[in-house]
């Protein structure tokens, strides 16, 4: 004869709690959704605001975010006074969307309490025709090769 081994009878108060989880689960699930839109007001990032990863946002000398500033700025000044801090870096710290610090950095820039330094295509023009250039980079090329 099989022994037949019973499963052990669910209370209603394990049933609840994990109702209880579920619904604190689904909770913070929307306020993560809900938090983006808040924290900018519905707006998308813009020209000015569509800012680049690398893009280096510094705050500018004497600025002093106001009291009136939600977390989210305050956090981004007290970055930026710290030091250069990328906008890929400043979402990752904040825990926020990229799209979000966007809009965020580029109403500080607006309010100029930030400057945002994006990146450069550093130009290999030596002379004053890209032949010359050319000819530049050719002849560095050349004696970087006879090394």
């Amino acid at each position: 004869m099989a022994d037949h081994v019973a499963a052990p009878a669910r209370s209603a108060g394990t049933v609840s709690r994990r109702s209880a989880h579920r619904a604190l689960a689904e909770a913070a699930h929307e306020a993560q959704a809900l938090r983006p839109y808040a924290v900018t007001g519905g707006r998308v990032p813009s020209g000015r605001a569509d800012l680049p990863l690398e893009a280096l946002v510094e705050a500018v000398p004497g600025a002093v975010a106001g009291l009136g500033f939600p977390p989210e700025l305050r956090a981004i000044m007290r970055h930026a006074t710290a030091g250069y801090t990328s906008i890929a870096e400043l979402s990752a710290l904040l825990r926020l969307p990229v799209g979000v610090i966007r809009v965020l950095v580029g109403d500080l820039c607006e309010q100029q309490y930030v400057r945002v330094h994006g990146p450069q295509a550093l130009g290999a023009q030596t002379g004053s025709s890209a032949d010359l250039s050319l000819s530049v980079l050719e002849s560095v090329l050349d004696g970087i090769a006879a090394l």
